[in-house]
């Protein structure tokens, strides 16, 4: 029970700008953690991903939820919490982006916990949200190969 926590860090060898354009687009996202993604409100920024959009996310057996971009800074950051639907509660993520010599590291963490208190099932959740996206992250990361 209680809070969870999933933190990954992944490096790719791309500049900053291309990393942040494929893991804050809510379908490419989406691509990348083999989950049916869509974005349902834009933002009225102007970057449609922004502060405000909205993406669902279909799971599996008709499960789907959404998350709302809170804070957005080209480059740099991106914050999300879920929003409608989903079996956790005081859910946030963040991918925080820096950039080293052409370089691109991703510091990306989630924060959540269960609505139910079922002693494991925090870590069936937590597990589930966080084997997919190290494989997907890692997956892009050896797209970017030198």
């Amino acid at each position: 029970m209680g809070e969870q926590k999933i933190i990954i860090t992944q490096s790719f060898n791309a500049p900053v700008e291309t990393i942040f354009d494929i893991l804050t687009d809510h379908e490419k996202f989406g691509r990348i953690i083999k989950a049916k993604t869509k974005r349902v409100v834009d933002s009225r920024g102007k970057n449609k991903n922004g502060v405000g959009s909205v993406r669902r996310i279909n799971v599996f057996a008709g499960l789907s939820f959404e998350e709302s971009v809170v804070a957005f800074e080209p480059n740099q950051l991106m914050a999300y919490r879920i929003s409608k639907g989903s079996p956790v509660k005081n859910h946030r993520g963040c991918m925080e982006f820096t950039e080293e010599q052409g370089r691109t590291r991703v510091d990306y963490r989630i924060d959540f916990e269960p609505k139910l208190p079922f002693f494991f099932l925090g870590a069936i959740i937590k597990k589930a949200i966080e084997t997919p996206m190290r494989k997907g992250m890692k997956k892009l990361a050896d797209q970017y190969c030198s």
